[in-house]
């Protein structure tokens, strides 16, 4: 069914096109979560503020319209879709109000959880809630799922940190519970509301059976069902009202902002992993860590330990492991040193009774800590990418009261065998008795959807009635679990959820079918097809965590968006669909717009690089080889042309002015599209070919200086207050520190090859890179003298597969820290400096490095939030300059007060120049500024 007219011309008026979304592509896109379901909205819109919520949803009321609320769509259950309207989150929900010291935290929807925490940290403080996705998943759904994580267990989750809450009840009324005149306005408005919560909380805690069932069910990890504690753990309809929203998964009302009592970060902490020769030996290990100092104790069995056993880094017994084998990862946290000691000293004194296969020993050394945390963290994706193309990875969590762990454990490894889920691994969080299990599925037959089901239903007997047990202890309900709720909970205390989502939403329009479904079925339909769409992206399981580091994200699509697209247009080629219209759309939305810089593969459980799936299909469409071939042949002619260029633009700006150019050029870009570069005042003036002086022979240390050919091309731009180049810059700095600098030969006809990789042409971009290794070699004397190269996408470039060239290259980061900063001495100066760090620099691993180096410099030093990649791009920030817009739209706002930003690519210091307010140079002005010459 469509939607109801009338309900589309009101949202029309109410939201701006450009944030409502109904064609085939942008429906689709946004219409994925982590989750293994896929439905595909009628509309999508992008809300800013609580008033558009509000008047969303009172509409929504008046035609009966179902709606569905979105955060970071990392949800795993099938809770953040929809098939009929779908709200997401636009930027302007990042707001945050730190109080007392960090003992308390404000939060809007959002705000990323890690983001949270990084706030935080000066005060020594987090949130409760410590998810695995807490680099990606938003405020909105951590407190909508009541999320916990490794650590956190249940008393310090959402539900137990609360400490006020503002939301939107589904008439689209407003509450903040923290505001005395909207409590007043709201204890008047919904005074009957108010006494049916206090009515049905006094007569479940009058019915003793079902009171203590729910104390039972709260004292485990439990996320099945709507937070029926709020009845029993407060007698005020407000508290039990703002609790209750808690864990409801967007049916029960619209979460607008979020108060936490934070809890203390530790600062020292240790980790060790032992191995058990047994589940029960490990489970009765988990027992006794219950009463000790630990933070957090994770399970892996033999199956997941197998998982990862061939990773680099493991400890090489994993593979010797015997095949009942399971092990436990340990941590302990403590304020200081020496309190940390004494709780290791008690843990390990603890478990002296119990046989252990092999062990590592407690570990305070943060690179050692992190290889044994890889070992957990890398189960999960280990499976996705050995998983069949077609198939899907599901990730489930259940709960065993601790004290029937073991026999839980192995119960569910026999229903694994039984089904025949022979890839499956089993973890979790051991201390709460929370074990995520992992296995693939497939949903293209009746055969396989009837395996799952079976497989399911005895999950379901199991764990719910058996052992009274929860079927989801973190993961929430979603629609995964809807159908199975009453089973888990009894009649009593399901008949009391529907009693409270009819009093909180009677028109049933908030996210229908999810926590509370009349279909029995409803976790077998809609079921999310993962067809082969190339192998580059094949194992993508969209859970999103690319998201936060896409710049072109919320612009068009980000890489999850891409992939599913993809996946889309591929299946139905296959089908004799007709796609022409979908991939007209595809060019911009997912080829045009993206900036292939990589950092989507950082963040990726699987590895996976958007980004090269993008250019293998920018490669497909290179139709321009002869002119690749030709450039490549006369890489100094394409400089000289570059230059002339730029000599046009300024003689431009000096006729016109700046402000006319700049519309001028805007409105000829658009025009052209993207065929024109678009001109701005940061816009670089053009660099003479540069003399290189040859190699003198004295006896200074030699560097061989690659300057790559944007500095050698690009000088400042006509307002910067800097006036020498890169080049001059970079040449004495090095001679300042005692350095002979040595050009390679014909350096004019050098380059890295990026150029050509970027548009599609690989063949040309490789000549060029080994081109230009052949120089490197020559001037570096076989790989004898270090070579620094001035921006580093040339280096992270040039780095690639160079083992075995023997060449000493570094990027400037490197370069400073390495060689550098032992001769020159350091006078920080005043003046707060901005810092953006590269996706090059991110990807060679220089980028807490490079942050280092500024605060040696300024004693000021701002690092935007949320800026991970610039959208520069090479040169998008010419021909798609929206791009570069859109990832830093909000740079002005977070370096007004700081007089100069650095960087480490001269492109990319365009865009930022530009949007940023202030002129942005190479790392080299900062340190050469502030540095003279150690006496010797």
């Amino acid at each position: 069914m469509s939607l109801p007219a009338a309900f589309l011309d009101s949202v029309a008026r109410l939201i701006p096109g450009e944030r409502r979304f109904d064609d085939p592509l942008s429906t689709l896109a946004f219409g994925t979560d982590a989750s293994f379901y896929r439905l595909i909205p009628k509309l999508v819109v992008r809300v800013e503020s609580e008033d558009e919520v509000v008047a969303l949803l009172k509409l929504a009321q008046r035609e009966r319209v179902p709606v569905t609320f979105r955060a970071a769509g990392t949800s795993l259950s099938g809770q953040a879709i929809s098939d009929s309207v779908l709200i997401v989150l636009g930027d302007n929900w990042n707001g945050r109000e730190i109080r007392h010291q960090g003992q308390q935290i404000r939060l809007q929807p959002g705000v990323i959880g890690a983001q949270a925490n990084a706030w935080l940290a000066p005060f020594g403080r987090k949130i409760g809630p410590d998810p695995a996705s807490i680099n990606a998943c938003k405020i909105g759904g951590i407190v909508a799922n009541n999320a916990s994580g490794m650590c956190c267990g249940t008393a310090q989750n959402t539900y137990h940190t609360l400490a006020g809450m503002r939301l939107v009840l589904a008439d689209g009324t407003r509450l903040d519970s923290e505001d005395p005149a909207s409590v007043a306005a709201f204890e008047q408005s919904h005074a009957s509301l108010l006494d049916e919560l206090t009515r049905l909380a006094r007569e479940t805690r009058a019915n003793t059976e079902l009171a203590a069932k729910i104390r039972h069910k709260y004292r485990l990890k439990n996320t099945t069902g709507l937070s029926l504690n709020a009845l029993i753990d407060y007698d005020q309809p407000l508290d039990i009202l703002s609790h209750l929203l808690v864990g409801s998964e967007g049916t029960l009302g619209f979460i607008s902002a979020v108060t936490y009592d934070t809890v203390v970060d530790h600062p020292n902490k240790a980790s060790a992993l032992i191995v058990f020769p047994d589940v029960e030996t490990c489970c009765n290990a988990v027992t006794v860590l219950k009463s000790q100092p630990v933070s957090a104790v994770e399970l892996l069995d033999r199956r997941s330990l197998r998982s990862v056993q061939d990773k680099p880094g493991m400890p090489a017994f994993v593979q010797q492991l015997s095949d009942g084998a399971c092990a436990l990862l340990i941590e302990s946290r403590a304020a200081t040193q020496a309190l940390l000691h004494e709780q290791l000293a008690q843990i390990m004194a603890s478990l002296a009774g119990f046989p252990v296969e092999k062990q590592v020993d407690f570990t305070e050394d943060a690179k050692e800590n992190a290889k044994l945390w890889a070992i957990r963290k890398d189960t999960f994706p280990a499976v996705g990418a050995v998983r069949k193309t077609g198939t899907t990875v599901i990730i489930e969590d259940v709960t065993f009261p601790v004290e029937q762990l073991a026999i839980g454990v192995n119960r569910l490894i026999a229903l694994f065998d039984k089904h025949r889920y022979d890839e499956a691994i089993l973890f979790g969080h051991a201390l709460e008795g929370n074990l995520h299990f992992v296995f693939t599925q497939g949903f293209n037959s009746a055969e396989e959807v009837a395996r799952y089901q079976a497989f399911m239903d005895d999950v379901a007997q199991l764990v719910a009635v058996e052992f009274g047990g929860s079927l989801k202890a973190e993961h929430g309900t979603g629609r995964n679990m809807a159908p199975f709720v009453e089973l888990e909970w009894g009649s009593d205390a399901y008949r009391l959820m529907w009693q409270l989502k009819r009093l909180l939403d009677p028109n049933g329009i908030l996210n229908p079918d999810v926590v509370l479904s009349e279909d029995p079925q409803i976790h077998l339909k809609n079921l999310k097809p993962l067809p082969a769409a190339d192998e580059i992206v094949d194992k993508c399981i969209e859970c999103g965590f690319c998201e936060p580091v896409c710049p072109s994200k919320g612009l068009t699509l980000s890489p999850r968006q891409r992939i599913v697209m993809w996946r889309d247009i591929q299946a139905k080629k296959r089908a004799g669909s007709d796609t022409r219209e979908l991939e007209r759309d595809y060019q911009y939305q997912g080829i045009d717009t993206c900036a292939a810089t990589g950092l989507c593969a950082q963040r990726c459980p699987v590895g996976i690089n958007t980004g090269e799936l993008v250019k293998k299909l920018r490669a497909q469409a290179a139709d321009h080889v002869k002119t690749a071939d030709w450039l490549a042949d006369n890489f100094h002619t394409a400089l000289s042309g570059a230059r002339f260029t730029l000599q046009a633009a300024n003689g431009a700006r000096r006729l016109l002015g700046a402000p006319r150019l700049s519309r001028l050029s805007a409105s000829l870009n658009t025009l052209s599209h993207g065929r024109v570069p678009q001109w701005t005042p940061a816009m670089p003036q053009p660099l003479k070919a540069v003399q290189f002086t040859p190699a003198s022979n004295d006896a200074r240390p030699r560097v061989v200086y690659l300057a790559a050919c944007v500095s050698r091309v690009m000088g400042p731009a006509a307002a910067d207050r800097e006036q020498t180049s890169l080049l001059d810059k970079t040449r004495a700095l090095l001679e300042k520190a005692g350095y002979q600098v040595i050009f390679p030969d014909n350096q004019d006809n050098l380059c890295c090859g990026q150029p050509f990789a970027s548009k599609g042409y690989a063949e040309q971009a490789e000549h060029k890179r080994q081109e230009l290794i052949n120089a490197l070699l020559h001037a570096s004397r076989g790989g004898l003298d270090p070579i620094y190269c001035d921006t580093s996408p040339c280096t992270l470039r040039l780095v690639q597969d160079l083992a075995e060239t023997r060449l000493d290259l570094y990027d400037p980061v490197r370069f400073i820290r390495t060689h550098l900063v032992d001769k020159l001495e350091f006078t920080p100066q005043d003046e707060p400096i901005a810092v953006h760090v590269t996706c090059s620099t991110q990807h060679l691993g220089e980028s807490q490095a490079l942050i280092d180096l500024a605060r040696r410099c300024s004693k000021q030093v701002v690092v935007p939030e949320g800026i991970h990649c610039c959208g520069f791009a090479g040169d998008k920030g010419f021909t798609t300059p929206e791009l570069n817009a859109h990832s830093l739209r909000s740079l002005r706002d977070a370096v007004q007060y700081c007089s100069e930003g650095i960087s480490t690519s001269r492109t990319c210091e365009i865009g930022l120049s530009n949007h940023g307010g202030i002129d942005y140079h190479g790392l080299v002005y900062l340190v050469d500024r502030v540095t003279r010459a150690r006496a010797i």
